[in-house]
């Protein structure tokens, strides 16, 4: 590493994540199941069929995985809770194994000195609601806003931040127009009242967590930068700017600005839910601070067809394991755009930055230099934008452990630490180790 946490601004934090479904082990503790288990055991939707049954479990294994933080020098465990865990029906009866659970967890976190940095749904949507049309039925927003006050009443008084929805595109663009998540739809109508949808029931979840006396809430949002294949050409241009709005202006827009790009209305308007407009109220609650969650960017080109008429363009730059390139410039851009146009008075935080590498244990070590310089250049990145103006108060790395990679199953690995998924042994990578140097504070 190229720094130390003294390059960064006093209280600056750094911070790990994970997932409930990728790491707990869902076919344990009682929890019901979810329209991930349905679309894993669905032949040709995931690699090998995988599923988060097991996953790392990290349901028992939970003490391991915290010291695991704790010795990283991490300040912030970004985690997320299991709807499903919770509440098995997704609604009425809340499961107490769930409910304990999260609790000993959030206990276990404080006991370490971490903050817990709670993200109330991570994708494993409740079976039983799913075969109630899901995100796609409106009824959604209050059957999320009774599944926030079951959870929130239980660990909210000992949370040092929260957020509804991870990354609002995937639960309702990737997974309903593009197929390639649960439920796996390619439906043009449904996607736009799941665009719709999961903005008001991250307002409603918002009004409830307010309602219960929390605060320091954010939303996450995944953002992907769009560059035009051929920037001579009008029609590659438009197409960009048509990605854009689809991918990040979107969620940004509806939740700061109260109203959705012209580009995106274009396609999705006949579709989205009559009186949609009058759900802003709803959908801009206010925010105490705003996360970013970033990857890659992506070339686009016009294409034939209907409506977005676009298509990737395979791009010049390193890849990670996931084929994505590698542009740590617009993690900066994106920052910049946020301070300065969406949300210029609120703090923001990096919540989920990281790569997937081809990371093998060799003689019982694993070394990942490309992980290292990946994450290098992206905290380079963040000190150039503070220096730029930005209020950027943190950088959280995707991910803790290697674990369930959704419909890519277990061959992705994005941890800073190896899991065997035979023998579930944890091994850190060289990666953990530098960021276990880099990170100590003065005097430690």
């Amino acid at each position: 590493m190229t720094w130390t946490r003294n390059d960064f601004p006093e209280g600056f934090l750094f911070g790990a994540a994970t997932s409930s479904y990728q790491i707990e082990g869902h076919g344990m503790g009682g929890a019901g199941p979810t329209h991930w288990d349905s679309f894993a055991a669905t032949p040709g939707n995931v690699v090998r069929a995988e599923d988060g049954a097991r996953a790392c479990d990290h349901y028992t294994r939970w003490p391991e995985d915290l010291d695991l933080l704790r010795d990283l020098n991490v300040d912030i465990y970004r985690f997320s809770t299991s709807w499903a865990r919770v509440l098995p029906e997704g609604t009425g009866t809340p499961n107490p194994e769930g409910l304990d659970f999260y609790d000993r967890l959030v206990d276990g976190m404080l006991e370490r000195g971490l903050k817990p940095a709670a993200t109330l749904y991570h994708w494993e949507l409740p079976q039983p609601l799913a075969d109630r049309g899901g995100w796609r039925n409106r009824d959604i927003a209050g059957w999320f806003a009774e599944f926030t006050e079951t959870i929130m009443g239980r660990i909210g008084d000992r949370l040092w931040s929260a957020a509804p929805i991870n990354e609002p595109w995937c639960v309702s663009w990737l997974s309903h127009f593009e197929g390639h998540h649960a439920p796996g739809m390619r439906d043009i109508r449904a996607t736009a009242r799941a665009m719709h949808h999961v903005l008001l029931a991250h307002g409603r979840a918002i009004e409830v967590m307010r309602g219960l006396g929390l605060s320091n809430l954010g939303g996450v949002f995944n953002l992907e930068w769009a560059d035009p294949a051929d920037p001579d050409n009008p029609a590659d241009v438009a197409a960009a700017a048509r990605y854009d709005a689809i991918y990040n202006r979107f969620f940004l827009g509806g939740v700061f600005q109260g109203h959705y790009p012209a580009e995106v209305l274009e396609g999705l308007e006949p579709h989205l839910p009559q009186g949609w407009q009058d759900d802003f109220a709803t959908i801009t609650q206010p925010l105490d601070w705003v996360g970013l969650n970033y990857y890659t960017r992506k070339l686009i080109a016009a294409a034939p067809g209907p409506w977005p008429g676009l298509t990737e363009v395979q791009g010049p730059l390193p890849k990670t394991q996931m084929g994505w390139e590698v542009c740590p410039e617009a993690l900066y851009r994106f920052i910049m755009r946020v301070a300065n146009t969406h949300a210029p008075d609120l703090p923001i935080y990096v919540t989920e930055n990281g790569m997937a590498n081809a990371d093998r244990l060799q003689g019982g070590v694993i070394d990942d230099p490309e992980r290292l310089a990946y994450l290098d250049a992206h905290l380079a990145q963040c000190r150039r934008a503070i220096a730029d103006g930005a209020d950027l108060r943190g950088y959280i790395i995707w991910s803790l452990l290697d674990n369930y990679e959704w419909a890519l199953g277990y061959e992705k690995r994005f941890g800073l630490v190896h899991v065997d998924f035979e023998s579930l042994k944890r091994t850190p990578k060289a990666s953990y180790h530098a960021l276990e140097r880099a990170l100590r504070r003065k005097g430690g």
